[in-house]
């Protein structure tokens, strides 16, 4: 990179950085932090549990944000200052080094431009993820259980927790259907993107012949609500039905019937949770689970309506594929609404999925904005 190429490039992180100042409202922010962090000592504030998670989680934003703009804008007054030192002296190692941090707060400030877009109700919650294989026994099974690993590389490297609500393993390899509950800021409004049907084309390993095979997974995303959000759920709409556990390999089995599956007669919707000790835990996790995936649908036909009254002929929901994985015979993973690609399978595997998820965002808020 030349000296001028450096000095344009800085003087436009210059002025992203005070767009991010100005939209970011500092100065509310820092006093809204100072305010939540007072209600915190406050005596008995651990009395309402739910509550006081509330509070944590907006200051735990707001201080995202704030730190990550001032990590950012100190980093950059570092950047200009090695900028006139490498430029005076003429050196090509400090000038070096300048042009990898360049690049490495680019995609920071890419990163923190997403999470400041992530605006829409419930964005900021917590993610309840399902797969589900579709036809084709042992081989979509397979496919479902690369998913979760991946999708659990994913929250890693988020710094995300990972709960299984609920674990079905499949007869001879992978997974029948599972859930997690993926905690942590702007979890669904990350995930929400990789809502659909994701397909595997590669030799099967489950295929004596060595044939190629395509698999189908449905991935569902719906954030998790909190006990704040109106839903009416009547008593005598829902069908509750307990069993034992069985979770992966073994794990979390019960000797008694704690799992828990409800079904909401008038909508045919299912949850089940079995990752509780008891089936009254169990059972609160289902309830909220289930609030989620009504709002969920109430929120989708109130977007197929809209859609309809524009003349816009979209399908909402996840009946259509969304993503091919290719392994054979040539390696790309693509993204069917975005065109994103990339050639390194592996990495995808691996949990390497921002890319897909960055480019699906922008261009969703982009038509949304």
């Amino acid at each position: 990179m030349e000296l001028a190429e450096m000095k344009h490039e800085l003087e436009h992180m210059n002025t992203r950085i005070a767009q991010f100042r100005g939209s970011l409202d500092l100065d509310n922010k820092k006093e809204r932090i100072k305010e939540l962090e007072l209600q915190m000592t406050e005596p008995g504030f651990w009395d309402d549990q739910q509550t006081a998670q509330k509070v944590i989680d907006e200051a735990n934003g707001l201080k995202q944000l704030v730190d990550g703009y001032q990590k950012m804008a100190d980093l950059l007054e570092d950047m200009e200052v090695s900028y006139e030192l490498g430029k005076e002296e003429n050196d090509p190692e400090l000038l070096a080094e300048l042009e990898e941090d360049i690049t490495s707060l680019r995609e920071e400030m890419n990163a923190f431009e997403l999470q400041m877009l992530l605006s829409e109700p419930y964005d900021a919650n917590n993610a309840i993820l399902e797969l589900h294989p579709g036809a084709g026994g042992t081989e979509s099974q397979d496919w479902a259980s690369m998913l979760l690993r991946m999708y659990q590389r994913w929250a890693e490297d988020k710094n995300f927790t990972v709960e299984t609500m609920d674990y079905l393993p499949g007869e001879e390899a992978g997974v029948k259907s599972v859930t997690l509950l993926i905690k942590g800021h702007n979890a669904y409004g990350y995930l929400k993107a990789e809502k659909g049907v994701h397909r595997l084309v590669r030799i099967s390993p489950f295929d004596s012949s060595g044939r190629r095979h395509t698999s189908f997974v449905s991935c569902d995303v719906t954030p998790e609500m909190t006990d704040d959000v109106d839903i009416e759920i009547k008593p005598d709409e829902l069908k509750i039905d307990t069993y034992r556990s069985s979770g992966a390999g073994g794990q979390h089995v019960n000797t008694t019937d704690s799992a828990v599956r409800i079904t909401h007669i008038p909508t045919n919707t299912v949850v089940t949770c079995q990752n509780e000790r008891s089936q009254i835990k169990n059972r609160e996790a289902a309830m909220k689970m289930l609030k989620s995936k009504l709002y969920q649908q109430e929120l989708e036909k109130q977007q197929e309506e809209i859609a309809a009254i524009r003349g816009e002929q979209k399908e909402i929901g996840w009946g259509s594929q969304i993503r091919s994985y290719v392994f054979h015979p040539y390696s790309m993973v693509k993204d069917h609404r975005t065109n994103m690609e990339v050639g390194n399978t592996q990495s995808v595997m691996d949990g390497n999925i921002d890319p897909f998820i960055d480019a699906y965002l922008r261009e969703h808020i982009g038509d949304a904005q």
